[in-house]
């Protein structure tokens, strides 16, 4: 499994991170195979999974539900999980309290929050509870809102310089790496400059020191829409689709199941089932 100190020694070799989203086991067992080194259990999952339009809605049962699916799937990979909206804002205690579930009850390795400064005091009482804390800045999905709706971050000078002191703030207080999403390339290569700790990446440009994406959108099970910075690398929707065409086909032609797809009786079994059934034995 990887560590913290080894996404730290990755940064200052200069070897990028690659991170996925993962929300259950089947899919965490195939990123850890194919050596994906950190999963977040993000609380995208209310968008890509449950249904919801954003996520807000995500309650913590719900990021403890999914984080223990990935845990078991991927029990050698570092699995960070998000902690949902109110669920570190309240207070520094009711933060503390339930990043401790999510470590305790998931088996997780560390806790993401969304925000800069205001989140300082909140990750300085959690990573001196001994709970590792990733943060995020630049579009924070949680307060999408207030940011003016889904939009790049620090595209002036002002709010570009207000980024980078604000991650330089984030780090003193302990987080051992930071999300960059929807920033400027240029102001992204800044941050990630100003730091000692690695910088990922999502619409951030390539100068971060690792990259994330939604593993839905990277394999085109997003239903349509794609943000600008998503790459697919295949098109799982429509191979599902045709898949359940085709099953469906066969079961309204009564081609599936088939004879070898089905279970029997031996000569045996049949003769006593017959019987039982008052017919006669076959020759």
């Amino acid at each position: 499994m990887a560590s913290i100190h080894d996404f730290r020694t990755w940064k200052k070799e200069g070897r990028a991170i690659p991170c996925l989203t993962a929300y259950d086991a089947p899919t965490a067992r195939l990123l850890a195979e194919a050596g994906i080194p950190l999963l977040l259990v993000g609380d995208s999952v209310g968008n890509t999974v449950l249904g919801y339009r954003d996520t807000v809605p995500v309650t913590m049962d719900e990021m403890l539900h999914h984080a223990r699916a990935v845990r078991r799937g991927a029990p050698d990979t570092f699995v960070v999980v998000d902690m949902p909206f109110l669920s570190y804002q309240v207070s520094d205690e009711e933060a503390v309290a339930n990043a401790g579930r999510i470590l305790k009850e998931s088996g997780a390795d560390a806790v993401k929050i969304e925000g800069g400064r205001p989140r300082v005091p909140t990750v300085e009482r959690l990573v001196s509870a001994g709970i590792p804390v990733m943060g995020h800045l630049g579009l924070t999905p949680q307060s999408a809102t207030l940011l003016g709706g889904f939009k790049v971050q620090g595209k002036n000078a002002k709010s570009a310089e207000a980024l980078i002191e604000e991650a330089k703030a984030l780090e003193e207080a302990g987080v051992f790496a930071l999300v960059l999403e929807c920033v400027p390339a240029e102001v992204a290569v800044e941050v990630t400059r100003a730091l000692k700790i690695p910088t990922i990446g999502i619409g951030a440009g390539a100068g971060c020191d690792g990259q994330i994406l939604v593993v839905n959108d990277l394999l085109g099970m997003e239903g349509g829409y794609r943000a600008r910075f998503v790459r697919r690398y295949a098109s799982l929707d429509e191979i599902i689709t045709a898949a359940v065409v085709r099953y469906s086909e066969d079961v309204r032609d009564r081609r599936f199941p088939n004879d070898e797809e089905s279970f029997h009786l031996s000569d045996k079994q049949r003769d006593e089932f017959e019987r039982k059934r008052g017919r006669p034995e076959t020759a």
